[in-house]
């Protein structure tokens, strides 16, 4: 099954960069283009593209507040941060409003591959550094509504770093089941994503950073 593909930058060497060597990736498939954040929006509704490669810093719409829409209106789409600065401010923003995946441009190109099949399997990827950065600022809700058995199971899988697919095999459900116990999971924590929930889950002790690795 090909992963769909949509890369958003405001720089057309880059977006042609991208879209080249992607394509070598029989997996992977870019489906669109877009240069700021607005016409990203956009794109991602006609689209619906898997997975967004997302700038941050880009005119018309910054990447974050793209992010954040993307993932309110589109939650079966994935977005992962491309982006040449390693700011606090900047990884907070993107996991805040909903990355996945949080990425310096300068990463090899089969790095990104991997990152981006992950992203298309709900894999939450986070260096201890990343996660550390991230446990001190990303807020978990004081009181969140209370998770079944199941899904603090199935939210336990997901912040080892577990695909859907592994999710449905460790519990012998179907993967269609499992990602309606996450979406279950984002609206009681009151979080935009996998990536904060599996912090939401280090923090109240149910895996720990190690296991997000």
């Amino acid at each position: 099954m090909t992963i769909r593909i949509l890369i958003v930058d405001d720089h057309s060497v880059v977006r042609q960069g991208l879209r080249m060597f992607l394509s070598l990736d029989p997996e992977l498939e870019v489906i669109g283009e877009a240069a700021d954040g607005a016409e990203a929006l956009k794109k991602a509704h006609e689209l619906k593209p898997d997975v967004v490669l997302m700038d941050l810093l880009m005119p018309v719409m910054d990447g974050i507040t793209a992010i954040g829409i993307i993932r309110r209106e589109l939650p079966d789409t994935e977005v992962i941060a491309l982006t040449s600065v390693l700011e606090d401010s900047s990884v907070i923003g993107a996991v805040r409003a909903g990355a996945i995946g949080y990425l310096l441009k300068d990463t090899q190109a089969d790095e990104l591959r991997r990152a981006i099949k992950a992203a298309a399997n709900g894999q939450v990827q986070l260096s201890p550094k990343a996660a550390a950065r991230l446990m001190r600022e990303v807020r978990a809700p004081e009181s969140p509504e209370t998770l079944t058995e199941r899904e603090t199971e199935v939210l336990r899988l997901l912040a080892q770093g577990k695909s859907n697919k592994e999710v449905a095999q460790a519990l012998t459900i179907g993967e269609k089941t499992v990602k309606t116990h996450v979406s279950n999971i984002l609206s009681k924590l009151g979080v935009p994503s996998r990536t904060q929930a599996a912090l939401y889950a280090v923090r109240i002790g149910l895996v720990s950073i190690e296991a997000t690795e």
